[in-house]
């Protein structure tokens, strides 16, 4: 390989060490070029000079997305705009995008760290991998690009949408990689099956998939499908973008972090407290290299944990478990913390239904109501046309019996016919909150 592997596999005590020296430069640098940081420091009362352990970065002040906003578009810059290579953002359909920037040696270290990302996912130089992440402001596509290219892979830069395009790339250019979002794949083999083809007999063997929570139900779904191997890959832009961490082929058991990067810490979301490994809380990274847009104690929005064993693999990085969901995404049912990849753990295990839900919550009086809204298989649709109510009314019974057993509450169940739910092809909408006349779609 042209790029550096090594660090996977360091002992902890070694990659301690050169993330506490990376550490102390970031914060230096972010507190001498950020007026934001330097302010947030001053109010904090610290100064880089007291980051003297990796137990120390307790000490500094949270970012949130609200400071992104804020400081909208480039006041978090830490370097001069003739030295910023590139600039990706959010969407910005909830306010202002976030926006981000990187110089030249930020992408080329995003484009190393997505290739020892692809080569642990199973990739090989020589692959040819389709790339079905969205190109543009978006970091999926641009991002996982790059590192195709790096690790000598050939990039089919076909992007989201035009699902029949997509099948007929796949069928002609016959890949061996895939990337996009799970939801969105699932799609794809919806058309497939559609166009009479068989999913499992195209020339794909692993894919990577991410931008969206999801299951160990859906990685079944996924693998059974496209006969592959199914990792999860975590990223995003205000950290750097696709390649943060994802799991290895051999034990595909926790996300392998690229340490020597990105520094992790789990906190209880509602005080900010440091959480011990293992246990469930918010996901925050530091960076530890980037030039254009160094980020500190960011509180990313996710619920992860941490563990710090090595894997079989061989890897002795820090892995983070699969992203249960994300702290806005969390629903509160009659006083039960539910997340929707919870609910969708449960629908996955019935092979009547087909791999796309909703949660829809509607008021009903002075209360919510949590409905369900699922969709049978093709060769399921029977039970919804009316000639065997009896055997849908007992399919509700069991989803629901099962949905009650498992999470502790009660829902609505919806069963509706073959594709009645809205595709995506991006991220799936999960959840649908009509309690107010705008309808808002989270």
């Amino acid at each position: 390989m042209i790029f550096n592997v090594e660090m996977e596999t360091l002992p902890r005590e070694k990659m301690a060490e050169i993330q506490l020296e990376r550490l102390k430069e970031t914060v230096k640098r972010a507190y001498e070029r950020v007026p934001f940081h330097q302010q947030a420091f001053h109010e904090a009362g610290v100064k880089p000079e007291d980051i003297q352990s990796l137990e120390d970065i307790q000490k500094l002040p949270f970012m949130k997305k609200t400071h992104l906003r804020e400081n909208y578009p480039f006041n978090l810059f830490a370097v001069d705009m003739k030295e910023v290579a590139r600039i990706h953002g959010s969407s910005g359909t909830k306010g202002k995008p976030t926006v981000v920037g990187y110089t030249k040696k930020d992408l080329e270290n995003w484009a190393e760290i997505v290739a020892r990302a692809i080569c642990c996912a199973g990739g090989e130089p020589g692959d040819v991998f389709h790339n079905a992440y969205g190109y543009g402001l978006f970091t999926g596509g641009l991002g996982l690009h790059n590192g195709i290219e790096r690790m000598g892979a050939v990039a089919v830069p076909v992007s989201g949408g035009n699902t029949p395009r997509q099948i007929t790339l796949i069928q002609d250019f016959k890949p061996r990689g895939l990337a996009a979002t799970p939801s969105y794949v699932l799609n794809i083999v919806e058309e497939m099956k559609k166009m009479g083809l068989n999913p499992r007999e195209t020339s794909l063997k692993y894919g990577i998939f991410g931008a969206e929570p999801w299951s160990e139900e859906m990685r079944v779904q996924l693998e059974e499908s496209l006969g592959i191997k199914a990792v999860d890959i975590y990223g995003l832009s205000e950290v750097m973008g696709p390649g943060v961490s994802i799991e290895c082929h051999e034990a595909q058991d926790g996300l392998h972090i690229a340490e020597d990067h990105f520094y992790a810490e789990i906190v209880d979301p509602q005080t900010g407290e440091v959480l011990p490994y293992g246990q469930e809380g918010e996901l925050v990274f530091t960076s530890l290299t980037k030039e254009a847009f160094p980020v500190i104690r960011y509180r990313t929005g996710d619920i992860a944990s941490l563990n710090p064993e090595p894997c079989k693999c061989g890897r002795t990085t820090m892995r983070m478990s699969r992203i249960k969901g994300r702290v806005d995404d969390m629903l509160i049912i009659r006083g039960v913390n539910v997340f929707p990849t919870e609910i969708e753990s449960v629908l996955l295990t019935f092979k009547q239904l087909a791999p796309h839900y909703q949660v829809v919550i509607e008021r009903d009086g002075a209360l919510d109501r949590f409905e369900v809204h699922c969709e049978v298989t093709p060769e399921h649709a029977g039970l919804v046309n009316g000639s065997d109510s009896g055997a849908l009314a007992a399919l509700i019974k069991q989803i629901s019996h099962d949905i009650k057993n498992t999470l502790g509450v009660s829902v609505v169940m919806r069963i509706l016919p073959p594709n009645s739910l809205m595709r995506s092809e991006s991220k799936a909408i999960r959840i649908v909150d009509n309690r107010n006349k705008s309808q808002a779609v989270i």
